[in-house]
């Protein structure tokens, strides 16, 4: 037999013996100091059978906390007192009585136990399936959007190294310039990686602390701003300070990829607004564009890791890897994020909780 089943076996024996110890101190206090009406004494008993069937396994322990409780009934609290009389003529109903109650309980037991861990194993295939179709997209995405901008720094390169003569001083600050874009570029999509290398090590409930949200916003739009210098982003922030549990280094991944995306991909040259809105239960973070908008016809994957802008070649227009992730980031955080057109541009929304929530 193995130890964990032998631990088992004896946890429910000590909880049923003091489950039983338990009633049947309380039974002498009843009984011997309030009242000795034997109803009440088959109540306290009947009470403590089922709570041993429910917090026991299998049947076992039920049926023999009702065996006991009706000996213990017959020796302490019927005439004649502290002896056993298996002679008396409510005795076999009385254990009958205790014996089904202890059965049925058991069964009911047994089975919400069985329903708990079946629903608790769906739950978690569930959550492996979700991982793992992360971890596709995720290679999936990778797999091309790496490839492109590896081969355009390593032709950039190869031309200038070869051919440096042969290039005028515009085209080789030209092909500079694609170079310290794309590794640029390579950069952002490998702190995106271990965004989601965080995410899925710390698994589903994070390391929170409790953050001041301006200062995340402002260290989010600094960061940003040493990639793209001229970017144009107008912040409006409420008056009073908010403070909100969060993982701040995955908050501020989320706000640079979803500002980047709306500065690269929008096609317009006004001002991206980033609003954060207090409200009873949470905070709102709104990302709003006034470009094209998304394409209506993949919104519903845009957050799986297959949405992309277009069609083109150029790695910089797929931005689904970086929304799948910001979609993650935000799930872990018990939080919320949609996407949606306006009438003058695309609007990104993620909410956070005020308040740590228990999963």
């Amino acid at each position: 037999m193995q130890k964990s089943t032998i631990r088992q076996i004896l946890h429910d024996l000590l909880i049923t013996a003091g489950l039983l110890l338990l009633t049947t101190s309380l039974t002498f206090i009843l009984f011997f100091q309030v009242s000795n009406n034997p109803a009440n004494i088959a109540l306290f008993y009947i009470f403590g059978i089922l709570t041993t069937a429910r917090n026991t396994n299998g049947f076992l322990y039920g049926i023999l906390a009702s065996g006991l409780g009706v000996l213990l009934i017959n020796c302490f609290f019927t005439y004649p007192y502290f002896s056993i009389n298996f002679s008396l003529p409510d005795y076999p109903f009385t254990f009958l009585c205790m014996l089904t109650l202890s059965i049925l309980t058991s069964v009911t037991t047994s089975h919400i136990k069985r329903q708990a861990e079946l629903l608790a194993s769906r739950e978690k295939q569930l959550l492996e399936a979700e991982k793992e179709k992360l971890r596709a997209n995720l290679l999936r995405a990778v797999s091309h959007d790496l490839r492109t901008p590896l081969t355009s720094i390593l032709g950039a390169s190869a031309s200038l190294e070869e051919e440096w003569e042969h290039y005028e001083s515009k085209e080789r600050q030209e092909l500079i310039h694609n170079i310290h874009d794309d590794a640029s570029w390579l950069l952002n999509m490998v702190e995106n990686l271990l965004s989601i290398t965080h995410i899925q090590t710390e698994g589903s409930r994070l390391n929170t602390s409790l953050e001041i949200v301006d200062e995340v916003v402002a260290e989010s739009v600094i960061r940003l701003k040493k990639r793209l210098p001229e970017a144009d982003i107008r912040i409006t922030l409420p008056s009073e300070i908010l403070m909100i549990p969060m993982d701040a280094m995955l908050i501020e991944q989320v706000l640079i990829n979803l500002l980047e995306n709306a500065l690269l991909h929008s096609q317009s040259d006004k001002p991206v607004q980033l609003i954060v809105e207090p409200h009873t239960h949470n905070v709102y973070f709104r990302i709003i564009d006034h470009g094209v908008g998304l394409n209506e016809k993949f919104m519903k994957h845009i957050f799986d890791g297959t949405y992309s802008e277009s069609s083109s070649s150029d790695v910089r227009k797929n931005n689904g890897i970086g929304l799948s992730i910001c979609h993650s980031i935000i799930t872990a955080h018990s939080g919320t994020i949609a996407a949606r057109n306006h009438e003058h541009g695309a609007e990104f929304l993620f909410i956070l909780p005020k308040e740590e929530t228990n999963e």
